[in-house]
């Protein structure tokens, strides 16, 4: 089985409750394989900085989730990023895409154009949240 780190970075002001996200080139959760022999709460924070950008103070592990992807065990960390924050933000990834990030209220709605995988996501941390 595949294992799957997913970052949850919440805004630092805290209220509402939003969530750092990917908007451009698609909507999506940031998330990253898993190194083996690596924590996940080090492992999302680390992805978090590379894909997203943000820096992060401290990683908690929230659990773990077999029902995002099949055969993939996804583990969400909570991550504490490091203030000040944008709104919007803009960040090259690891391959050199350039990746547009935003926030998102999750207390809301997620977009009607997110995929599934990052609905499952969503709603997974929310009842975690």
């Amino acid at each position: 089985m595949k294992s799957v780190v997913c970052p949850v970075a919440l805004h630092p002001d805290g209220a509402p409750r939003r969530l750092a996200i990917a908007t451009h080139p698609q909507i999506a959760l940031v998330h990253s394989t898993l190194p083996q022999a690596a924590r996940p709460e080090n492992a999302a924070a680390q992805a978090l900085f590379a894909v997203g950008g943000l820096e992060t103070r401290a990683a908690l592990l929230l659990g773990t989730s077999d029902n995002i992807v099949k055969a993939e065990r996804w583990h969400f960390a909570l991550c504490r990023t490091v203030p000040p924050v944008r709104d919007l933000w803009q960040n090259a990834d690891p391959d050199g895409e350039l990746r547009r990030f935003g926030w998102l209220a999750l207390d809301g709605t997620a977009p009607d154009d997110i995929a599934q995988v990052y609905q499952r996501a969503l709603d997974w941390i929310r009842g975690a949240l």
